[in-house]
């Protein structure tokens, strides 16, 4: 079951996972918007160790400006539950 709702502030986790991860560089530690609920699908970094293990993928709105530091468009990447957190309020 999903843990976020569409609408939900988040915090892409922040640091640098050892071994693989899709979970952008730019993205970490920076908050966004969940836009989509794609459903469960399984999570690569586990399936390159051997486990099969699926979770939620959620499309997830940042703003550029809280990204790069200017822009006035939005950037919407797909993330694995496991790399999101809630936002502080």
């Amino acid at each position: 079951m999903a843990r976020f709702a569409v609408g939900a502030r988040v915090r892409a986790r922040p640091g640098d996972p050892d071994g693989h991860t899709r979970l952008p560089r730019y993205v970490r530690g920076h908050q966004g918007e969940i836009v989509d609920d794609h459903g469960s699908w399984q999570l690569p970094d586990e399936a390159l160790r051997g486990t099969i293990r699926a979770e939620p993928v959620y499309a997830v709105r940042f703003a550029a400006r809280d990204l790069w530091g200017a822009g006035s468009h939005s950037v919407i990447v797909d993330l694995w539950e496991s790399y999101l957190e809630e936002a502080a309020q």
